[in-house]
């Protein structure tokens, strides 16, 4: 087999995720969160074991179903799979308006970080699947080292402050 080294393709810079399909144990509960609580729209339903649903009227950015997972418990922490879907809201307030709504409705986080280049709220889908909610900082403002790589980090993200957006 031939070796294909780094250099042989770079993906194009318009490239982006499409969608992310996640195997949940309750249909109607999975809508809960990600259309009554998030705030997703339902676009269709594939009978009754899956839903597809999204923002803005795109046909899909997340798809629910339960085809191999109907009524199942959790996948075991410890096992290979997906770590989270990360959901990007557009603005810092936006970010901040979907926090005081979880906070409200007094939904559990398991997280709250700043990455230098973003800003995340980490929290669980009611089959334990891992949610990070987070905006980008304008690429500008992106931490660098010397050698112009970027710098990433976990910092405690200030909830207070991302909540004065809202003021």
């Amino acid at each position: 087999m031939t070796t294909i080294k780094e250099q042989d393709y770079v993906m194009p810079a318009q490239t982006h995720i499409g969608h992310v399909h996640l195997k949940v144990s309750d249909i109607d509960r999975s809508l809960g969160f990600y259309r009554d609580l998030l705030g997703f729209e339902l676009i269709t339903m594939y009978g009754d074991q899956a839903a597809f649903i999204s923002a803005g009227g795109y046909h899909h950015h997340i798809g629910l179903n339960t085809w191999h997972s109907k009524g199942s418990g959790p996948a075991p922490l410890q096992n290979v799979g997906l770590y989270h879907t990360a959901i990007v809201y557009p603005t810092r307030k936006d970010l901040a308006a979907i926090l005081n709504r979880l906070i409200k409705a007094e939904y559990p986080l398991s997280g709250a970080s700043d990455h230098g280049v973003s800003e995340a709220i980490y929290l669980n889908d009611p089959d334990g699947n891992g949610v990070e909610l987070y905006w980008d900082r304008p690429k500008e403002e992106w931490p660098h080292n010397h050698d112009g790589s970027i710098v990433m980090y976990t910092k405690s993200l200030d909830l207070r402050n991302l909540l004065s957006e809202l003021e």
